[in-house]
């Protein structure tokens, strides 16, 4: 007796359903993610037990580095760098400040700034910092820093970044990250500025403590 031939079908999978899927899954994860701000030094937060989170748009974050680097190798008084998350308020920010202290900037000096993450040199050397290329800037950055210093009796760099970023935004929120490491001497120090400028509401950036620390 012959053997009977069970004649093989093909399997027809409709994909098309998974494929939507992905991609909303994809435009989600795109929409929602924050990305990691590349910043000139390293700042490991304190641990908080505190869940209040800070803004997402429209901040002004103060970065107040260790007084050692990685290596141990003291840095000095723990340097203070700025960021704006807004191109809109930086460049505003940026425009005011260089009038104020008289400083030319070229469109592609302006263009450079407003692209940089994290900024931080004293106003004098700003022009020639912008002129220098990416791995410059990225080597000169982390031994710089904004001067804490009062000009002439009055504002110091530091403060007049402050008030040109309220002036030209004033919803602005500010929040300050210091690494754990950094004496308290030194937080204060930038907080002194801050309240002798009516600026005593702010955020404190941690993280947030685990159980059993």
């Amino acid at each position: 007796m012959g053997k009977v031939k069970i004649k093989k079908n093909d399997v027809w999978i409709d994909m098309t359903p998974m494929s939507d899927v992905m991609t909303l899954l994809l435009t989600f994860f795109m929409l929602t993610s924050t990305f990691v701000k590349n910043e000139p030094v390293k700042v490991n937060t304190p641990g908080s037990i505190s869940e209040i989170k800070v803004p997402e748009n429209g901040v002004l974050t103060i970065l107040v580095s260790p007084e050692k680097d990685a290596l141990g190798k003291p840095t000095g008084e723990g340097q203070v760098f700025m960021s704006i998350d807004k191109s809109d308020d930086l460049s505003g920010t940026l425009d005011a400040m260089t009038s104020q202290f008289g400083v030319t900037l070229s469109e592609p000096q302006k263009k450079t700034f407003t692209a940089e993450s994290t900024f931080g040199v004293p106003m004098k050397e700003l022009s020639g910092y912008l002129s220098m290329n990416t791995q410059g800037r990225q080597k000169t950055l982390s031994t710089k820093g904004i001067p804490l210093d009062s000009i002439n009796g009055g504002m110091s760099e530091f403060q007049q970044w402050v008030d040109a970023a309220r002036n030209v935004n004033s919803d602005i929120k500010i929040a300050l990250k210091a690494d754990a490491t950094t004496p308290y001497k030194t937080v204060k120090m930038v907080m002194n500025e801050l309240q002798d400028m009516d600026e005593s509401h702010y955020y404190m950036i941690t993280q947030l403590k685990k159980e059993g620390e």
